[in-house]
């Protein structure tokens, strides 16, 4: 990890963004790479071909190696057909998020918690663990760390910026929400035109593959970057959401993805950041055609209620509230029947821009929502999902349990806390949730005065969370110096 863009504290309420290499990332796509993709080689930054140079010239040096690359490459062409090169790489860049580091390259989420285009790939796992032994994909990335390293600390300074800007746009305090993590991974190995936004749970990720130019791709981060911020807003007022559902009926025709069609929250929050986005468009002196241009083309994809927010923006620039809590007035304030009358009179394009973050969401899951309660700062919410699916016994008991020691620590309930984490640590197998029950019971130790069990946990949880650049830090800094709460908790 090059470095953390906003520090991570040990508070509740820390944020998580980081710009980052990824070991993991960079085997999937060196394996596609030598499989046949070739998606915009000649405008890749130059160290895409030498390091395809240099696992062409390993993989040749033995009739097995060239063997076992065969057999890898002919799953992968009958898996992916070749079509459409940008499908392709957004599909393996989906199941690269969903393994654990290397060599083991196994699965870190139940292949029913994954999405779609990452579980049609499994089969490719036992020839891509086969494949990093064979090419010697470590000692290749090792060597070209430092390249890695530089391509990423182009996006530095830019990237802190946007970060700034935008939190100071929307009058927001420098502080995330406890467990979720804004992470940007650079690679050279993709099409350098393309970027892949995920969300997954409470984790965004984009991946960037740098070119020859100059090119940033700044836009599309920070639409992913304002998901991250805004997408818990939503699950704080049920109330207020549930009344736009009218509004649901009057986009089916739109041509933006079905999703957007199916849930208020969803349709509101990318309504929202679309309208920042043309609030914040260019300089400050930006004409206000060029806005509403923006806005009226986002409403004619389906955003309908972009322009509702657009000037609720220039009535929210003006006043010393932060949008945390703006945002429920902002909800209540929408005439719905207003709305529903003057969308019935939008003539919808034919066709939509792409969206930016990749909407492969599973269908609505307790835990999931209890996740965006926690994070939207409503405890007992989160608290009643998270015990609901403890005794449905359908969903993941270890993230239950990791939920419930959460919200007892959010109550400064230090031995209820224990009681979870340790039972969390009994069944979890998710490598996320492992790691950090083990730093909280390492917290937990520090402020009880046992320093030896605190070190026993957080050394757990450097094991656990070798792939978890947050959860590493953590337990690094666990291990230096023990902990302390923060001296003014929100």
């Amino acid at each position: 990890m090059l470095a953390l863009l906003a520090p991570a504290c040990l508070a509740q309420n820390t944020p998580s963004v980081a710009l980052d290499t990824n070991e993991t990332l960079f085997t999937v796509l060196a394996a596609i790479n030598t499989c046949g993709y070739d998606a915009e080689l000649n405008t890749s930054d130059p160290l895409r071909i030498q390091i395809r140079t240099e696992v062409a010239a390993a993989l040749q040096a033995s009739p097995d190696n060239r063997e076992a690359t065969q057999t890898m490459c002919g799953l992968y062409n009958q898996l992916q057909p070749q079509a459409d090169p940008s499908r392709t790489l957004s599909t393996y860049v989906s199941l690269a998020l969903f393994l654990n580091p290397p060599p083991e390259l196994t699965l870190k989420a139940k292949e029913a918690d994954m999405p779609p285009d990452a579980t049609a790939l499994v089969g490719m796992l036992p020839l891509l663990q086969s494949f990093y032994g064979r090419a010697g994909l470590h000692a290749i990335w090792e060597r070209h760390r430092e390249a890695y390293t530089a391509l990423a600390a182009r996006y530095h300074d830019a990237l802190a910026k946007m970060l700034f800007d935008t939190d100071i746009y929307l009058k927001l305090p420098s502080e995330g929400y406890l467990g979720r993590g804004f992470t940007v991974y650079i690679d050279p190995m993709g099409a350098p035109g393309q970027t892949n936004a995920r969300n997954y749970g409470s984790d965004y990720y984009v991946v960037i593959s740098p070119g020859q130019g100059s090119d940033l791709k700044m836009e599309q981060i920070r639409h992913t970057y304002l998901h991250y911020l805004l997408d818990p807003l939503a699950m704080k007022y049920p109330l207020e959401v549930k009344r736009l559902q009218p509004l649901l009926d009057a986009v089916k025709a739109a041509p933006m993805d079905e999703n957007f069609k199916e849930d208020p929250a969803l349709l509101a929050t990318e309504c929202l950041i679309r309208a920042i986005e043309a609030r914040t468009v260019g300089s400050r002196k930006a004409p206000d055609a060029q806005r509403e241009q923006l806005v009226q083309k986002s409403e004619e994809q389906g955003f309908v209620l972009t322009g509702y927010f657009y000037y609720a923006l220039v009535k929210f620039e003006k006043s010393p509230v932060g949008l945390r809590n703006a945002y429920q007035g902002m909800l209540a304030d929408i005439d719905v029947g207003r709305e529903q009358k003057r969308v019935s009179e939008v003539h919808f394009a034919k066709h939509a821009d792409p969206e930016v973050l990749h909407l492969a969401r599973p269908e609505a899951k307790l835990l999931l929502t209890a996740s965006q309660r926690l994070s939207a700062g409503d405890a007992e919410g989160a608290q009643k999902l998270a015990q609901q699916a403890l005794d449905e016994k359908n969903e993941d008991p270890g993230r239950a349990l990791f939920i419930l020691a959460q919200v007892a620590t959010m109550h400064r309930d230090l031995e209820g806390a224990r009681g979870y984490f340790q039972k969390a640590l009994e069944v979890a197998r998710e490598p996320n949730v492992v790691a950090w029950s083990h730093i909280y019971l390492g917290r937990i130790s520090d402020l009880q005065e046992d320093r030896a069990a605190a070190l026993d946990h957080y050394r757990a949880a450097l094991s656990a969370g070798a792939g978890l650049p947050e959860a590493k830090a953590a337990a690094e800094r666990g291990i230096q110096q023990p902990y302390e709460p923060p001296a003014h908790p929100q």
